[in-house]
């Protein structure tokens, strides 16, 4: 191999690590897209179906790249998906920030309070929600119209589309009790679940149509023919994006928005989720 040879494979091994760096750790955290995906789930009414959720968890508002403005956008591409129903399944704040700055929950839950749906914009907390302070996060979700359903439920109905969405504590901080999330909804009812961690699915009865939740970010690296690296759940890859089915049992993971511990992203890139619900059952 001759000397020019070297050098040059050096100046492009170095321009393609360069490149990589730049897109993971800044292009792909800053960008936002929207995506759709269409579940036919069991036990799912046919009056419902077609049912549109937008899904957003892990906004990490502060974290780099993630700050108020880009909050704002969220709102805004939410809106401008028009969904049914919106559900926030948590980590809305982040402690600690590198390279970002610590935004209140006030301020965050003021921004979302502008989110609109006809069936309702619902919330649950997330381990760094409780980190900073769960009953400050949850008063000032309430404080502008978002209800925060720790082990409860809400009934909701449109026409003769009729379910209920229960909201399961977190895994980890929120002392998760699917009994009580469940003790109020009729056997006969259909159900969505919002939890922030989906550690809680294995938990989750089959009388749930769907189980959403947040919290992996996706594992935020993806290497292709490796797999993610890190992906902060008991059971690995598991349950670590997206669509999964278990033994006739439904369960999607958002990637999130934000980022922790590294701002970094790597085909994993921030996402608005939406739902579109149809019935698989005859």
């Amino acid at each position: 191999m001759n000397r020019r040879f070297r050098t040059s494979l050096l100046l492009a091994a170095a321009i393609g690590i360069g490149a990589l760096g730049l897109w993971a750790f800044w292009l792909e955290p800053a960008s936002l897209r929207v995506a759709t995906y269409r579940l036919n789930l069991p036990r799912w009414p046919a009056a419902c179906s077609g049912l549109s959720v937008a899904v957003i968890s892990d906004l990490h508002v502060g974290s780099p790249f993630n700050g108020v403005a880009k909050l704002e956008r969220v709102v805004a591409d939410t809106q401008a998906a028009r969904p049914d129903l919106v559900l926030l399944a948590g980590d809305f704040v982040i402690q600690g920030v590198r390279g970002g700055r610590f935004v209140a929950p006030e301020v965050t839950a003021a921004k979302l309070g502008e989110l609109v749906a006809p069936l309702g914009v619902f919330a649950v907390l997330g381990n760094h929600d409780w980190w900073l302070d769960g009953p400050r996060v949850r008063a000032a979700f309430e404080t502008h119209g978002i209800p925060v359903l720790e082990n409860r439920a809400a009934a909701l109905r449109r026409g003769d589309c009729a379910f209920s969405v229960v909201g399961i504590g977190d895994y980890w901080e929120g002392q998760p009790n699917v009994q009580a999330a469940l003790q109020s909804v009729p056997p006969s009812e259909s159900v969505l679940a919002l939890t922030h961690n989906p550690d809680v699915f294995p938990d989750v009865p089959d009388r749930v149509s769907l189980t959403i939740a947040g919290h992996t970010h996706g594992g935020q690296v993806m290497v292709p023919f490796v797999g993610r690296p890190i992906v902060p759940s008991r059971y690995g890859e598991r349950f670590a994006l997206g669509p999964v089915v278990e033994n006739g049992r439904h369960l999607f993971v958002t990637p999130g928005v934000g980022t922790s511990i590294l701002p970094v992203r790597f085909l994993v890139p921030p996402e608005i989720s939406v739902l579109v619900l149809g019935s698989a059952d005859p």
